[in-house]
């Protein structure tokens, strides 16, 4: 199965693991909880869906790569413990406890969640000397004496031999104790994290032309040369700020993420390309309504990959509107929120003096929220700069209110508070104008699309990629756009004709 698929499987277990009785027991025992192992291939994506598993689950995770350690870090190091037996006192060895369970207590400490995720990486390539132990932990999930906390589930990845010399097999005995999950890289799920993750529009379209460069592995007589989903991501995040610093990017650094010397000298020269369709199919101004006809004319003799290039910078420019009414109206959501709460203490101030305390103790509070969700591990980056941003406008408002005109004491929470309502009321304005962005964004592509394409494979591709991004959807299911409707009906009952034909042919119809 591809990466999605994997990482559903794991959420529906991780649910059905922490499901608990009408006693608070869990209904499936903790010794009957199978330990996940995901196997495939390295780069696709199996250590990354593991934090997003947890945040999904809202539990914790511990992740560790078992082959930094060493018998003694995994099961604790030898002692000997006195005890008495039959009446008689007895030497006996025992081991301190492992640092890898000690991690699992320290996070639920630090976190306060009593329900997470052991994550343990390859698995499969432990050391001989520490073999027995992770077969012992995989069978009776204990590390020496000491089990891992109830609540807690275990999930293991490895690779398949064929990918690294270090690989162990595993005996039928410790297969039949596990839940094996095999995974495939698939350009399809990667392309929808790719587009919720905001990878660089440059490498999506590429990989659109190219899908068979998404993931590659060769073993030459030069060694071993791989293209992965985890590199296209790494340059992805080099790529956009080499633009912000308006530095090149050349093939010999491509090449230091996408070990595959052809793969990233195409790449590269694909890159020089996308740089200048923008400019010569002036995306700037088919974003302002304008569509010349020579722009037309130019792209009726273009090649199929040229059109999926400025289809790809087509997409990014709606999808980057999109995102930015996302942050909005969070940003707008947590502020209107905030007013809520502090509306009646302000109002009931008897002075200016008053009026800043209130503010002073809201953004106190804000600011304990924030740093507790982060202590938990509950909270998103996005999430976490729209806090900072709203902690912001409430520190502006605070240092603000002494500045207001001298007049009656007795209307100082009402002037404190008309004072946040008219900042607040900027701040809604950007709303509005981020959704208005966005519609305009929506309203030019479709009229370019439209002009340049008519109903083609370009429209179905396009309205593709929209459902496959996440905050596409988020505004599409407030805007109400007329062509989104009726030509995502039209591809779906495509979709049935040609899934309908399908099985007409399976059975010889």
């Amino acid at each position: 199965m591809n990466i999605k698929r994997a990482k559903q499987e794991i959420i529906d277990t991780v649910r059905a693991y922490l499901a608990k009785d009408t006693y608070g027991e869990y209904v499936i025992p903790p010794v009957h909880q199978r330990p996940i192992l995901l196997l495939g291939a390295p780069g696709i994506g199996k250590t990354q869906i593991m934090q997003q598993v947890a945040s999904e689950c809202r539990i914790a995770l511990v992740s560790y790569t078992i082959t930094h350690h060493t018998r003694q870090s995994a099961i604790g190091l030898p002692f000997i413990a006195h005890r008495i037996y039959g009446g008689e006192e007895k030497a006996v060895t025992e081991y301190t406890l492992s640092e890898i369970v000690a991690s699992v207590y320290q996070k639920m400490e630090k976190t306060g969640l009593s329900e997470g995720i052991l994550f343990i990486d390859e698995v499969n390539c432990v050391s001989e000397t520490l073999a027995p132990a992770m077969l012992q932990f995989l069978q009776g999930k204990t590390f020496g004496n000491h089990q891992v906390p109830k609540g807690w589930i275990i999930v293991t990845a490895g690779n398949p031999p064929e990918y690294n010399k270090s690989v162990r097999d595993f005996d039928v005995v410790t297969l039949d104790r596990l839940k094996k999950i095999d995974v495939e890289p698939d350009f399809d799920a990667f392309k929808e994290y790719a587009y919720t993750s905001g990878i660089h529009p440059a490498i999506i379209s590429y990989l659109n032309t190219r899908p068979l460069h998404f993931y590659k592995m060769e073993t030459t007589v030069d060694g071993r040369l791989f293209a992965t989903p985890r590199g296209w991501e790494d340059l992805s995040r080099l790529l956009k700020v080499y633009e912000e610093m308006g530095l090149p990017m050349s093939a010999d650094t491509v090449v230091q993420y996408i070990q595959h010397p052809e793969i990233a000298r195409d790449f590269a020269s694909y890159l020089e390309l996308f740089y200048k369709y923008e400019a010569d199919y002036q995306i700037d101004e088919i974003f302002k309504g304008n569509i010349p006809d020579i722009l037309l004319k130019k792209l009726s003799h273009a090649s199929f990959d040229e059109r999926l290039s400025l289809l790809g910078l087509i997409t990014s420019r709606c999808q980057n509107a999109f995102r930015n009414f996302k942050k909005e109206s969070d940003d707008l959501n947590l502020l209107h929120g905030t007013l809520i709460k502090i509306r009646e203490p302000l109002l009931a101030a008897p002075d200016r003096s008053a009026s800043g305390s209130v503010l002073k103790a809201c953004l106190k509070d804000m600011r304990r929220e924030r740093e507790e969700k982060e202590r938990r591990e509950l909270l998103s980056r996005p999430e976490k700069e729209s806090f900072l941003r709203a902690e912001a406008f409430i520190e502006e408002a605070a240092r603000a209110i002494p500045l207001q005109p001298s007049g009656s004491e007795d209307a100082a929470g009402e002037a404190a508070f008309s004072l946040i309502r008219a900042s607040f009321a900027k701040q809604k304005e950007a709303y509005d104008a981020s959704y208005e962005n966005a519609a305009s964004a929506l309203e030019h592509a479709f009229d370019f699309l439209e002009a340049a394409f008519g109903g083609g494979q370009e429209m179905v591709l396009f309205l593709t990629d929209l459902n496959m991004d996440r905050e596409s959807l988020s505004f599409l299911s407030s805007y109400p756009c007329e062509r989104y409707d009726r030509y995502s009906q039209s591809l779906l009952l495509e979709d049935k004709r040609a899934s309908f034909l399908r099985r007409m042919d399976e059975l010889g119809l």
